[in-house]
């Protein structure tokens, strides 16, 4: 059988189910549907003074364009410390809709070793990175319309660093020009898009702790230089507020199973190559509190995730891996 075919074909149980081993209350579930759900702030909040458990990191020895089996080993180990009775969790990253429809396809594992509902998790899931991506659209309508209103900030048109996103492998649109069509549509200059998986806003959401920590990460983007090459703050342009609220949903992590019915956190995917390429830190530090065991994963090889997981998340969350699978 296929990966999808044993994806379609796996008996989930109902997310309610799966949060109750956890010790979740269904009141704190925020179901999507009837096999994914994101998990409250307030439950999140309330479990934060139980005992840290092991953490087990999994990266690769080195990437391949098809993918090297991260994901799958996580799950797979995951599911074997629960096979043998311990208490264990999964955290991986979600998956982005430009590298599922190219070459290396979805992140949700293979084989027997998966997470459902697969589809779902490779497509759209809960909505987290249309979140990012509208937040990013939004300070980057409102740079273009500071500029446009008087331009306060006294930005330099020709020094925008802040790009914009769609979560697509869009070629054409790496490079674009803006502002076309006369004066009512602003300052024409350079510009292009990224993919949102490369996308600031989605490293900071993934570093994050709480809303609070949230909009004070945003605010301090860089988002341009002024005439005298001083940067323009993300705050400056008042955006940091609105971008939080946008972002208020996405950043509860979302709660699915693996195919032996197991429970994984699935929330977050920066790109290891330009960001930490973790999943994100209040997924991961919940976990810790709630299973003996949690796997986790780190992107691309690991002279590049692993060292960015052990440098940069686990340094800014507080973590200490128990151990490491290559």
């Amino acid at each position: 059988m296929s990966d999808i075919e044993i994806a379609r074909a796996a008996k989930k149980r109902p997310i309610q189910e799966i949060g109750d081993r956890l010790g979740i209350p269904a009141g704190h579930l925020l179901p999507y549907g009837h096999d994914k759900a994101k998990v409250s702030q307030g439950f999140i909040n309330s479990v934060n003074g139980n005992s840290d458990v092991n953490l087990i990191h999994v990266p690769a020895v080195n990437p391949t364009p098809a993918g090297e089996g991260k994901t799958t080993t996580t799950v797979g180990l995951g599911d074997g410390l629960n096979a043998i009775g311990k208490k264990a969790m999964i955290c991986i990253r979600e998956a982005s809709l430009g590298p599922n429809f190219g070459m290396k396809g979805g992140a949700a594992g293979g084989g027997y070793a998966q997470v459902v509902p697969m589809e779902d998790m490779n497509l759209h899931f809960t909505g987290d990175f249309h979140a990012i991506t509208s937040a990013h659209s939004l300070l980057s309508a409102m740079i273009d319309n500071h500029i446009y209103w008087g331009n306060a900030e006294d930005i330099d048109v020709r020094r925008v660093a802040w790009r914009r996103v769609v979560d697509m492998n869009d070629r054409a649109l790496r490079q674009v020009t803006l502002s076309l069509g006369g004066v009512a549509n602003g300052f024409p200059r350079e510009g292009g898009f990224d993919i949102t998986v490369a996308s600031e806003v989605m490293a900071i959401l993934c570093l994050a702790t709480d809303l609070k920590d949230l909009q004070w990460r945003l605010g301090d983007m860089i988002v341009a230089y002024r005439r005298d090459r001083s940067p323009v703050f993300c705050r400056d342009i008042k955006a940091d507020g609105a971008m939080t609220v946008l972002l208020k949903d996405a950043m509860q992590p979302n709660l699915v199973q693996t195919l032996e019915n197991n429970p994984a956190f699935v929330h977050g995917g920066p790109f290891a190559n330009i960001a930490h390429g973790c999943n994100s830190v209040i997924a991961t530090t919940t976990a810790l509190k709630l299973a003996d065991y949690v796997v986790t994963e780190a992107g691309f090889g690991a002279d590049l995730g692993a060292e960015k997981f052990l440098n940069i998340k686990c340094r800014k969350a507080g973590l200490k891996p128990a151990a490491v699978v290559i």
